[in-house]
């Protein structure tokens, strides 16, 4: 051959070679190669067969040959076809055909997996579906693509079901490609040290990959160290993976970290893994399980220089993590960084050290199991009848969830009685029942229901009984005399045949689910599969040569940190101390926001709000404040008091930093949510400028907004960016030439002060200022609490017109969770709230009927509907609540407050709600049955969409939605009315002797004997001449003659006789409200000027008891009621005239014009009234509310001391005034004072004066008070109310304010 001819013969060659391997490429990429077309009929075997025709080596698809498929000998469920494909190979799809020309096919199947033949593992798919739909006739074939790559040698197809006209008949194939890969095997004494010097520069991701697979429940895969003594460690602790950073070798819990994830591991299939290392963070997988964990700063530097493989020596690990086993089992493409580490031992190569026996083939023992899978699962086996030594012993390894569950139970031979061996609160029982013997019972063991593998030995010798859990001695018995045990002739593992000799099987306990292996009876270990076979015992609803155990906990349904238990066909989450609620915790068990609470009727104190509802972040206790119209959120940190500035040595700049009692992504959520926030902001100085001029760089500066903030150079009441003051805004400021009244740099006390309101910079988190260190400078600041008002989702509405129109919105992702929660209200009997499709699921919720509500979907389960019924009509025009909620174990639906209506989810069935098109609220795709009417506050999975936004430009959906009053005018108490807002309501108190949101506080004032409040009901007509009207309201004005009124009030005294009230005429008529010198209350009614009061004395006794009392008045014409506290109601009648004539006045406490008065009623009424007095209410005139609220105005006059108070509270601690004071927005005035801050002085001479005085007081107020006990020793007197200082009152100058609760307010934990 000449030099041309092999240049062209070399050069086809490698174009042949180039395709091969582009050919190859393309054919690992699909990976859909058919598997099973080319195999030898040795490959297949199967349970039976019909005939030799029907054999399993003619279940090739689309072949004709035998009688056209196979088919087994009866058609039962357990069946099964096998096929062997001779090596582990990549598995990517399964296809099914019915048997050639015959009416046998599959319509469902089971499909399992082998690397050995034995020990099969059940595919699943995404949503834990184990059955796989077959065909509809004998000859289509259906394909099913694999969610998930399998990797496996052996394939199994069990028949579920067939054609009911037919029996079994089956033609398969699997598609894939080959698998290649490189196997470590270790046996419990070997390992593997690799040095991965020289080590690349530090890099910013790095990643280990690995499969293992064991039987070994515990053991170290592999350990990494470096020389900065960091390390990473892979370990295996009860079927679970553990991965430890730790930092040096000691065990303190500040030098480790430990994650966990997966559990039982230890099943002997292949398992991968997966660490990838980012900077701040690694990825922890474990199959298809991502768990995400930050890395504490410390152990971010990874510098790793030998990993240990099978770890046969490693450091000793902290408690948490377990005792250092080698591992025993086999690893799979260990790779670190892209190195494949199992080719380096391979290859021998220096970097690699082998210790002990370490092989490249994975040797796997055969263990063969058996799942009882359900309450009628039983196992019959053969015992030994006759006594054949003097040892008789049955032996199991089981493993559960369930914590009770019957093991073994045999009849005793030739001496009546039974023996029953079982779970019972996971722990292992033993009863025996003997003729003429008391009953023996053994327990032994603890937390047996782990779901780990514990071995149970019961061995009789020689009369000595033993009952052994995990090769420990549990508990023993011996009999006197010699109790012989023998297992009889028959042997029932799990249960009881469901027909039967009841004699020869009892079962009074629950039957067992869960696996079993390593049975033995006598010391020889039972052939489960000559029992798979028939050819030994009997069973049934067993699944032999697999354990289908699940661990239903290791996929963390349990959401919010709810706890995770489980038992062989569910799981349960406990919820407790989580704050949230439901079936997977996902519910949260409080509101929103302050505004929420208040529209439930609570009032001021601290609750836990979760601002996302159902969403990541944590509920946090806040403070809410509702005495206002608006409701505040105030949200405090850690240094509010107005604070002096001391300069530090060698610093030109005094710094502040503020930690809020919010967490960050609380505090951003809150501040989102609400519709004004405030914060104060306030610089008293003395020679201390602030921030000079707008021209050049500021002086100080304070930083606010999300996460770390911003520097801001503008000050409190002025705009962003503007370097001003407010009074540099107003252009007030007491230097015109400056914006800052600090910044004109005095010698006398200034302040700039004034609220931060922008969102967008608050909150305020650190303060700077730099103006401080210069000689005579002194300054002070305060930053106040954050406060915030207005939830934006509250009150978010729209109102649909027409049964056709609808808002639309972005598809609604609630594959594994969905809550959704609105407010509705309507005229019509029906109509959907909601709807969103998918290709075949769906979500839905509707009004159904006027009285019901409706919650469907499907998940691909089938429809799935929950019903609520009412027993009050839902299109009463009227506010009403729906929460619903969907999870993988159940789907709720709650009305009102209305129990829940419940709908458990299939245990094994399709979890994942699909969904792709448009989110339709108010109406459906096909705009059939819509809703006509409002919707509001529209929340899923805790994210409010915004209605009104969308109403806007939607033709048919008008944005809000008017008519609160009709649902929440109940709130407004007291015969406070309702006022409709445009989003929201207000209480209108006018009408009330009440106060407050929602007109339920009291309106209080102390008394003294001075005191005298005169409300003048009408005045002369020369005096209105010459005064402008009143601006309070008055509905009587006009009626000065009355034939009815309405008296209510509260008091609380120790004084009597004592005057409570008085309302007196110009024609000397009156009416008095009185206790007299017996402690009774009287009536004195004085209608006819020309003859004497008629009193009315109540019954009731002890008022002046310095208690608080409550008195109702009502006359109409001549009959008068009377009613104290919650006593008895007591009926009077007038024998005067009927009509109080031409009223002058209203008089509370001491009455200064009392000449036309009888003597007695004279000198009580000059005396006054010592005490508290409350709610006082006449008629539709609050004169109590009028004088503290409104002093000095017409027509009410107040003399004396008045002091408001709380005295009229019910409570044994009533609570305190909430009104939080703040500096307005103006700028304050320029004064020679100081302010008072919460610094320490340090002016010693002054600090001893104050203690000497402390002390001088203190002594005397000791001598005073012992001198007081020991003349009034023995005695109890009765004490007048304290007076309290107004909660309201001004605040001293340049003091703090005091915002926020204070000591006696309540925590509420709704």
């Amino acid at each position: 051959m000449d030099l041309w001819s092999k240049k062209v013969q070399g050069i086809i060659i490698q174009v042949a070679l180039i395709l091969f391997s582009l050919y190859g490429a393309t054919r690992g990429e699909v990976c859909h190669s058919p598997l099973v077309s080319n195999l030898l009929p040795s490959s297949f075997r199967s349970s039976s067969q019909l005939s030799g025709s029907h054999g399993p080596g003619f279940a090739k698809l689309n072949r004709r040959e035998g009688a056209g498929g196979w088919s087994p000998s009866s058609s039962d469920r357990y069946q099964w076809l096998e096929v062997d494909l001779g090596e582990r190979t990549q598995i990517t799809a399964v296809a099914t055909q019915g048997r050639y020309g015959s009416s046998d096919w599959l319509t469902a199947y089971l499909l399992m997996f082998s690397d050995t033949g034995h020990n099969w593992k059940q595919y699943r798919q995404e949503d834990s579906i184990g059955a796989f739909p077959g065909n509809s006739n004998a000859d289509s074939v259906v394909q099913h693509k694999l969610q998930h790559t399998v990797i496996a040698r052996y394939v199994r197809l069990i028949p579920l079901d067939w054609n009911p006209n037919g029996r079994i008949g089956l033609r398969l194939e699997t598609y894939g490609c080959p698998y290649n890969s490189d196997v470590l095997s270790f046996d419990g004494r070997g390992s593997l040290l690799y040095w991965l010097s020289p080590r690349p520069r530090q890099m910013t991701r790095e990643s280990i990959s690995l499969k293992f697979k064991t039987l070994k429940n515990s053991g170290i895969l592999l350990y990494t160290e470096g020389q900065s003594e960091h390390s990473l460690t892979l370990e295996l602790k009860k079927g679970k993976l553990l991965l430890l950073l730790r930092q040096g070798r000691s065990s303190s819990p500040d030098s480790h970290h430990l994650v966990s994830l997966g559990s039982l591991l230890d099943d002997q299939h292949w398992h991968h893994i997966a660490v990838e290392r980012h900077s701040t963070h690694l990825n922890l997988t474990v199959d298809k399980s991502t768990l995400w964990a930050q890395i504490p700063p410390r152990l971010t530097h990874w510098d790793y220089d030998q990993m240990r493989v099978g770890a046969d020596q490693g450091p000793s690990s902290p408690r948490s993590v377990g005792s250092n086993k080698n591992f025993h089992g086999c690893l799979e493409n260990l790779v670190y960084n892209g190195m494949n580490l199992v080719d380096l031992a391979k290859q021998k190569d220096q970097r690699v050290s082998v210790k002990g026996n370490v092989t490249f083939s994975c040797a796997e023992p055969v263990f063969v199991a058996m799942t009882f899978t359900s309450p009628q699962s039983y196992l019959w086996l053969r015992g030994v009848p006759e006594l054949s030594s003097t040892v008789t012993s049955v032996g199991l390894q089981f493993q559960t969830w369930n914590r009770g569950g019957l093991l073994l139970t045999f009849v005793l031979p030739k001496q009546g009685g039974a023996v029953w061996l079982y779970l019972s609160k996971a722990r292992l029982h033993l009863q025996i029942h003997k003729s003429g013997r008391s009953p023996l019972e053994l327990s032994a063991g603890s937390a047996l229901n782990d779901g780990q593998w514990h071995s149970v030995e019961l061995i009789s010798r020689r009369g000595h009984l033993t009952v052994a859990v995990d090769g420990d001695e549990g508990a023993s018995s011996h009999a006197s005399p010699s109790f012989l045990l023998t297992t009889g002739s028959q042997l029932f593992f799990g249960g009881c045949p469901a027909e039967g000799n009841s004699q020869e099987c009892m079962n009074p306990f629950k039957t067992f689910q869960g696996c079993m292996r390593l049975l033995t009876v006598d010391n020889q270990q039972v052939d489960l599969i000559m029992v798979q076979q028939r050819l030994m015992g009997n069973y049934s609803h067993l699944q032999i040569d697999m354990c289908g155990i699940i661990d239903r906990c290791s996929q963390s349904h349990c959401e919010h940190g709810g706890s995770c238990s489980q038992s062989w066909s569910t799981f349960h989450c406990n919820c407790s101390s989580t704050g949230y609620s439901g079936a997977t915790c996902h519910s949260s068990i409080y509101e929103q926001s302050c505004e929420a609470y208040k529209h439930k009727g609570n009032t001021s104190g601290y609750y836990y709000i979760d601002v996302d509802g159902s969403g990541p972040i944590r509920p946090q206790l806040i403070y809410c404040n509702m005495t206002e119209d608006k409701t505040w959120i105030v949200i405090k940190h850690n240094n509010t008091e107005l604070t002096r500035v001391r300069p530090l040595p060698g610093k030109n700049q005094h710094s502040a930093h503020f930690e809020y009692t919010s967490e960050e992504e609380q505090l951003a959520a809150i501040i989102s949510q609400s519709e004004h926030c405030e914060q104060e902001l306030t610089y008293h100085c003395r020679k201390s400028r602030l921030l000079n001029t707008p021209d050049g760089p500021p002086l100080s500066w304070w930083v606010g907004g999300p996460g770390v903030g911003q520097m801001q150079t503008y000050w409190g009441g002025a705009a962003p960016g503007s370097q001003q003051c407010v009074c540099g805004l107003q252009e007030n400021c007491v230097d015109p030439k400056h914006h800052c009244n600090c910044d004109a740099d005095r010698t006398e006390w200034a302040n700039d002060s004034g609220l931060l309101t922008h969102k967008e910079t608050l909150p305020v988190r650190s303060l700077v200022l730099g103006d401080v260190h210069r000689p005579g400078s002194e300054s002070a600041f305060r930053v106040g609490h954050l406060r915030c008002h207005g939830d934006k989702n509250v009150w978010n509405a729209a109102f649909f017109d027409k049964e056709t129109s609808y808002l639309h919105f972005p598809t609604f992702h609630g594959e594994l969770s969905a809550d959704i929660s609105f407010l509705f209200k309507t005229t019509s009997s029906s109509g959907v709230f909601l709807e969103n499709l998918g290709i075949k699921d769906f979500i839905r919720i509707e009004l159904s009927s006027s009285t019901e509500v409706l919650f469907s979907f499907d998940v691909g389960n089938g429809p799935l509907e929950v019903h609520v019924k009412s027993g009050v009509p839902l299109d009463d025009n009227r506010w009403h609540r729906i929460r619903a909620e969907r999870n993988v174990k159940e789907a709720s639906l709650r009305l009102d407050e209305l129990p829940a209506a419940t709908q458990e989810a299939p245990a094994d069935g399709h979890i994942h709600l699909q969904l792709n098109s448009q989110l339709f609220i108010g109406g459906t795709a096909s705009r059939q049955k819509g809703f006509r009417g409002c919707i509001r506050s529209l929340q899923l999975n805790g994210v409010t969409l915004d209605l009104e936004e969308r109403a806007k430009i939607t033709p048919g959906v008008q944005p809000g939605c008017p008519g609160h009053c009709s649902s929440y005018g109940s709130l407004c108490q007291n015969q406070g009315r309702c006022v409709e807002r445009p989003n929201s309501f207000s209480c209108d108190c006018s009408p009330s002797a009440y106060n407050g949101a929602f007109c339920d506080r009291e309106v209080s004032a102390s008394f003294k004997l001075g005191t005298s409040v005169s409300y003048t009901l009408k005045e002369p007509l020369s005096n209105k001449l010459n005064r402008s009207s009143s601006t309070l309201p008055s509905s009587i004005y006009s009626d000065m003659t009355l034939r009815a009124e309405n008296v209510s009030l509260s008091f609380r005294t120790s004084q009597s006789p004592a005057l409570l009230l008085y309302v007196d005429s110009y024609h000397r008529e009156y009416l008095a409200l009185l206790l007299n010198k017996h402690d009774k209350l009287e009536v004195r009614y004085r209608l006819d000027g020309s003859k004497d009061a008629e009193i009315l004395t109540s019954k009731v006794r002890n008022l002046a008891n310095g208690q608080l009392h409550a008195v109702t008045i009502s006359r109409l014409a001549d009959a008068v009621s009377v009613q104290v506290d919650q006593n008895t109601k007591e009926d009077f009648n007038l024998t005067s005239d009927v009509e109080f004539n031409a009223i002058r006045s209203l008089v509370l406490g001491r009455v200064h014009n009392s000449g036309e008065l009888d003597p007695e009623l004279s000198r009580l009424a000059t005396l006054g009234f010592t005490g508290c007095l409350s709610a006082v209410l006449f008629n539709s005139i609050s004169p109590l509310k009028a004088a503290l609220l409104h002093p000095g105005t017409s027509p009410v006059t107040v003399t004396g001391p008045l002091v408001q108070s709380i005295c009229g509270s019910t409570s044994a601690n009533p609570y305190a005034a909430e009104t939080t004071h703040h500096l307005s927005g103006q700028s304050g005035s320029v004064g020679t004072g100081q302010p008072l801050v919460n610094a320490i002085r340090s002016d010693s001479a002054l600090i001893g004066g104050v203690i000497a005085v402390v002390i001088f007081v203190t002594v005397s107020a000791s001598a005073i008070m012992a001198r007081i006990f020991y003349r009034r020793k023995g005695t109890c007197q009765s004490q007048d109310v304290k007076t309290v200082k107004p909660e309201d009152s001004p605040e001293l100058a340049f003091s703090g304010s005091q915002n926020g609760p204070s000591e006696n307010q309540k925590e509420y934990f709704i």
